[in-house]
């Protein structure tokens, strides 16, 4: 079974293709112009065990917003897609992730209920050419599109570039965990019978 899928999605304000390979090593080549952006995609590619092809022209001669919600939506379209019925899944996966001072924990149901929790706190407004405010936009746009709720919560941290890398890294080490195939599992792992 190959869990693979490809999204293209423009608009007036973004032009964005992914591919997204569920079962793959870490290998990613990611291009959003934004380099910090760049750096927290590759993280959650390589600590998640996803091959992830990402690239998108935005108009960041407005600002970063628009390059990186839609990226958030393309990338959940494309987990959701790659996903299908979810037949055999964990569907759920946590992850407690440090990085120095910085602890976050990162929870994923893929319920199929797009919900998201998000406890973080930014001590600087910008890091590189990304928003911090932008972490929880990308997130919400991510749990949405791919239809998972989605909680995250810093336990302590005061470097923001710290704390939003080990939020992309649980969260992709959780999303990994949520994914797996578990031979135990019959169908789906729902009393309902679909997730």
């Amino acid at each position: 079974m190959t869990r693979k899928a490809s999204v293209n999605r423009k608009t007036r304000e973004t032009d964005i293709k992914a591919v997204i390979d569920l079962d793959g090593s870490g290998i990613y080549q990611i291009d959003t112009g934004i380099g910090f952006f760049d750096h927290m995609l590759s993280g959650f590619a390589r600590h998640g065990f996803f091959d992830l092809s990402l690239s998108c022209k935005g108009d960041l001669d407005v600002d970063c917003h628009h390059t990186i919600e839609d990226c958030g939506i393309v990338l959940g379209q494309a987990i959701a897609k790659a996903l299908g019925d979810k037949e055999g899944i964990r569907r759920f996966g946590s992850s407690l992730l440090p990085m120095d001072e910085a602890l976050v924990r990162c929870v994923i149901d893929l319920s199929g209920r797009p919900y998201l929790v998000f406890n973080e706190e930014f001590s600087n407004d910008r890091v590189g050419d990304f928003d911090t405010e932008m972490v929880r936009e990308f997130f919400y746009a991510i749990s949405y599109s791919s239809m998972m709720t989605l909680h995250i919560d810093e336990l302590h941290g005061e470097n923001s570039h710290h704390l939003i890398e080990a939020s992309f890294k649980a969260f992709g080490k959780a999303l990994h965990e949520a994914v797996t195939i578990d031979q135990n599992i019959k169908g789906v792992l729902s009393t309902k019978g679909s997730l």
